[in-house]
């Protein structure tokens, strides 16, 4: 794979002079997200003695971050993955090297049987599927997907317990006595939360499941725990679950954050490829796009970091000042654009216009709608090395339509 290497790694408050990044990506066209091996590291040592002192067990969850290019690095700190299909049941076997830790809110016969086969523990989302396809998933230790009917999720689109959800069985609909080979409950209640929301969220899992804990073997707590979050209160988290093995000692405990591992590990880098101007309104048109490369900005919503810029509510020309710029996509979607970014210079068609934390749920979630150019992806080793994982061309759109 090629190596772009260039050791001169400090930021440069003048970098938007056109072609003169002095960035360790300086040169390289496109798009791109950079993986930051050290503050993977960071978050990995921090998750690593998080399990150790907690007595819990953490996994990575793949629908947050699938680079399977890093998984040797994943290895030195966890030791098992959460999947939430067929083919990430598989990633885990063959690239990461173990079996998953599998939930999917419905499993059809065509794939339950490989399933099984890539995963350690597999959790039904009901009791119609446990009842359907629980003998053929003997060799894993099953587990069921339960609702406490409570989160503090505000996104209703992020919000597994939403009234009506889809997802998992409420007390009210237990058997007093759980099937023989039910060993553990699965609950996912969280996203990018605190400690504190996991205090107040145990309370009613204890409350509506705690008669069953004695018939299991493991809780799952799910994902959404941001413990790599700087504000984060990591010893809270830690009494938490201490909390939790000294009242069920008989229990495993399991996190499955997909965030916390890749939080603030590196940027997503664009450039400007042109400035257009309506009502006053200035747009940026960079070559990558929200909708395709950072989805859950207009999904969440939620404004992204811009290095360099500050948001502002008026648009160009008003009280946001001169170099006020609204930022947009390169795709024909009308809603593929944000703002309003304020810099300290005019921008220009050239320049780098760098999006903060754009490795966790962006990898994973991108699309080539349109066709539009695909960010490579790259790794700024400790070394000061950038190390490019992947480059898309014309057949990797192509190949999507085979």
């Amino acid at each position: 794979m090629p190596i772009v290497s260039n050791t001169n790694s400090a930021p440069d408050s003048h970098r938007h002079q056109t072609n003169q990044s002095p960035l360790p990506w300086g040169g390289v066209g496109g798009g791109l997200y950079v993986i930051e091996e050290a503050k993977l590291r960071r978050n990995l040592r921090l998750i690593a003695d998080v399990a150790r002192r907690a007595d819990v067990e953490i996994i990575l969850a793949f629908k947050a971050f699938a680079l399977w290019k890093t998984f040797p690095i994943f290895r030195e700190y966890i030791h098992a993955t959460t999947a939430s299909s067929l083919s990430e049941a598989r990633l885990a076997v063959e690239q990461f090297g173990a079996l998953a830790h599998t939930y999917s809110p419905a499993y059809t016969d065509g794939e339950i049987d490989e399933i099984v086969s890539c995963s350690s523990h597999l959790t039904f989302n009901s009791l119609t599927q446990y009842e359907r396809y629980h003998e053929r998933a003997a060799k894993c230790s099953i587990g069921l997907r339960v609702n406490p009917e409570y989160s503090e999720v505000g996104t209703l689109l992020y919000n597994p317990c939403a009234p009506g959800t889809r997802f998992g069985v409420t007390a009210d609909k237990l058997p007093d006595v759980l099937p023989p080979d039910i060993e553990g409950f699965h609950c996912h209640c969280h996203c990018e939360s605190g400690a504190d929301v996991l205090e107040r969220t145990l309370v009613h899992i204890e409350e509506k499941f705690s008669r069953w804990f004695p018939q299991l073997k493991w809780l799952n707590l799910g994902g959404g725990h941001l413990m790599t979050r700087r504000d984060y209160d990591v010893e809270l988290l830690i009494s938490i679950l201490q909390g939790l093995h000294q009242r069920y000692p008989w229990l495993k405990i399991i996190l499955e954050p997909g965030s916390a591992f890749a939080w603030q590990t590196g940027p997503l880098v664009s450039h400007v490829v042109d400035i257009v101007e309506d009502k006053g309104i200035r747009t940026a048109i960079l070559d990558v796009s929200f909708t395709c490369h950072m989805p859950d900005c207009l999904e969440m919503p939620y404004y992204p970091e811009v290095r360099g810029a500050e948001t502002v509510e008026a648009p160009s020309g008003g009280e946001g000042g001169a170099h006020t710029y609204r930022l947009g996509g390169n795709s024909c979607l009308s809603g593929d654009f944000m703002g309003n970014w304020q810099f300290d210079h005019e921008l220009q068609v050239g320049e780098e216009v760098i999006f903060e934390d754009m490795i966790h749920y962006t990898t994973v979630k991108t699309t080539m709608f349109n066709g539009i150019g695909h960010p490579s992806i790259a790794m700024l080793h400790t070394d000061g090395r950038l190390e490019m994982l992947r480059e898309f061309t014309y057949e990797d759109y192509r190949d999507r339509m085979d």
